[in-house]
């Protein structure tokens, strides 16, 4: 049975995966070229931060690492829903790909803001 840890690894690996992978189906105008950019960063970085905080040197650099993990993740929510605000494309497979992104997104926020959340109430115990 896989730990919590490494499931939310892999998820955090599979958004950043899936995220890359929608990027390619957005126009090629100088917008989204900025908006492409900036959810590719954000949306690997928040994994990359959170297998960070698996070797942290203390629960401080732990906390802080995550806390990184769930701005980025926050960062990439708010991309997407710029995508969803600015694209005209309504074929339902690029709607149903962003949703599932969206989802997904709001979900790992929460999760991340729950790890930081209990971090902490245990640092303080």
């Amino acid at each position: 049975m896989k730990s919590k840890e490494n499931e939310l690894s892999d998820r955090l690996f599979n958004f950043a995966v899936k995220a890359i992978k929608f990027l390619r189906k957005l126009p090629e105008s100088t917008e989204f070229k900025v908006i492409r950019y900036q959810l590719s960063k954000s949306s690997t970085s928040s994994g990359a931060n959170y297998e960070e905080a698996q070797a942290a040197s203390s629960t401080a650099d732990f906390i802080y690492k995550v806390e990184i993990a769930y701005r980025e993740m926050r960062e990439s929510n708010y991309w997407l829903r710029i995508i969803q605000a600015t694209t005209n494309r309504r074929d339902e497979e690029f709607a149903n790909e962003l949703k599932t992104l969206l989802n997904e997104s709001t979900e790992l926020k929460l999760i991340l803001a729950s790890i930081i959340i209990k971090a902490k109430s245990n640092r303080k115990s």
